[in-house]
């Protein structure tokens, strides 16, 4: 599944229709106790985030999405039902947060009082038109800062349908999304068919919140996770790193708009080659950090590559079905200056996810309270990322090209760079969101060109 944005997947003229939760669902939400279990912290700094900059007098919509096609003449009552479906064997996405003073308290609408209501918005001729109307909606309806914050819709043709859903990222994240196309499917077709798709049950994202919110209080500011975090931030002059090359930002300006860079790096045989050239030491991630690592050496002069690096936090087999953010980081420090050769930065990149993966177990939120720094966030981000993701294994990603499948992004404001870098069926593809300057624009060119020439020569070295 490609990652792009809603104006590069292929939108095309139909008839739109939308779901959202039933009023009278909504209703019932009003009225509902709290749910004792709390959100998760990358969950509450993400709304707590969004309300500050929002209060800054900023709008900044951070939904994720699918798009994907249904071949054949749809049965909107049975896509309905399948994905009510859906929704029901994910708790998070009928959970929602209020306030009461400056704390989030968790309320749960029970599965038994979840239904969506159908609404026929009209014809579409002009599919630019289309992507604004879905642009829109999405911003509104898949928002932080209300409940529900997810939208699904569909454009309907005679040959077919394609599906748009979006949800605010405190509900999903990138595994989430890429597991949707097959799982819709499977439950449309067997509507069709008068059946029940046969699924086991799946772990819920509030039960993980919970356990893994009373393991992160356990921790306190003596522990050495704390300390080591420290550490890397205070070598980082007391922030959490940003990408080391030039983005031409002004430090007293406002927060920038960003542009989206995404195109195939290389294809199958070339990432075969650099996987297999990376294995030893651990696989393509640390063979694209370590790329990374030099080329921002060599374009930007930094000896010493520091970044925070993403790993799921689905360990246990009952969260792998589970649509949640399982995401924690770690921090990663590569001295780029002291490698002779590609295969000794590998290695020193593998030592160093060895030696610091663990601490991606403890929310990094968790962590800077307990730093006690003014970490008052004024960006949607808090750092910048290179995430690596081998996609191939995810059930139904073999017809992702076949069924017009994209991972989306929302891409709006912000002053850090997020690229992602996926193993496809078909190669490597890479997206990353930027700051819209000149300078950051050149840099990121310069970065992407020399990454795939890095790839290409160690996967035919």
């Amino acid at each position: 599944m490609r990652i792009t944005d809603i104006q590069r997947c292929e939108v095309r003229p139909g008839r739109l229709v939308e779901w959202t939760l039933d009023p009278a669902a909504v209703e019932a939400a009003t009225g509902l106790p709290d749910d004792s279990r709390p959100p998760a912290y990358i969950q509450e700094s993400h709304i707590r985030t969004a309300r500050t900059v929002r209060e800054d007098g900023l709008f900044v919509p951070t939904w994720l999405g699918a798009a994907f096609d249904i071949p054949g003449r749809v049965d909107l009552d049975v896509l309905g039902e399948a994905l009510r479906g859906w929704m029901l064997r994910h708790e998070t996405l009928r959970s929602g947060f209020r306030w009461s003073g400056d704390d989030m308290r968790r309320f749960t609408l029970d599965a038994r009082d979840v239904a969506l209501h159908r609404e026929t918005v009209g014809d579409f001729t002009d599919a630019e038109a289309l992507v604004r109307h879905l642009e829109d909606r999405f911003d509104v309806t898949a928002d932080a800062l209300r409940w529900p914050n997810f939208l699904f819709a569909a454009v309907v043709r005679d040959d077919g349908a394609s599906v748009y859903m979006a949800f605010d990222h405190s509900n999903v994240d990138a595994y989430s999304v890429y597991r949707i196309p097959a799982e819709i499917h499977e439950l449309y077709t067997a509507g069709l068919e008068g059946a029940s798709a046969e699924r086991g049950p799946v772990g819920s994202y509030v039960d993980f919140c919970r356990t893994e919110r009373a393991s992160a209080d356990e921790m306190d500011a003596t522990d050495e996770i704390v300390g080591r975090w420290r550490e890397f931030i205070g070598r980082c002059d007391g922030r959490l790193p940003n990408f080391p090359l030039d983005l031409g930002l002004d430090p007293e300006g406002e927060l920038p708009r960003q542009k989206l860079m995404h195109e195939m790096l290389v294809d199958a045989d070339d990432a075969a080659g650099f996987e297999a050239c990376c294995r030893p030491f651990g696989g393509s991630l640390v063979g694209i950090l370590a790329a990374t690592s030099m080329i921002v050496h060599e374009i930007g002069g930094q000896p010493v590559y520091r970044t925070v690096v993403p790993f799921h936090t689905r360990r246990k087999s009952q969260w792998m079905d589970s649509v949640g953010w399982y995401v924690g980081g770690a921090p990663v420090e590569i001295d780029t200056a002291r490698t002779s050769d590609f295969q000794s930065l590998l290695r020193v990149v593998s030592d160093q996810l060895r030696a610091n993966r663990s601490l991606s177990r403890m929310p990094l939120a968790r962590v800077l309270r307990l730093l006690g720094a003014d970490f008052r966030p004024t960006s949607p981000d808090l750092y910048s990322i290179v995430s690596y993701v081998d996609a191939r294994a995810v059930p139904g990603s073999e017809r992702w090209t076949e069924l017009k499948a994209y991972g989306l992004i929302r891409v709006s404001y912000g002053d850090q760079v997020c690229a992602w870098v996926n193993r496809l069926h078909e190669g490597l593809q890479f997206a990353g969101r930027y700051p819209d300057t000149d300078i950051a624009y050149k840099n990121m060119q310069l970065y992407v060109e020399q990454l795939r020439e890095v790839i290409v020569s160690v996967a035919r070295s």
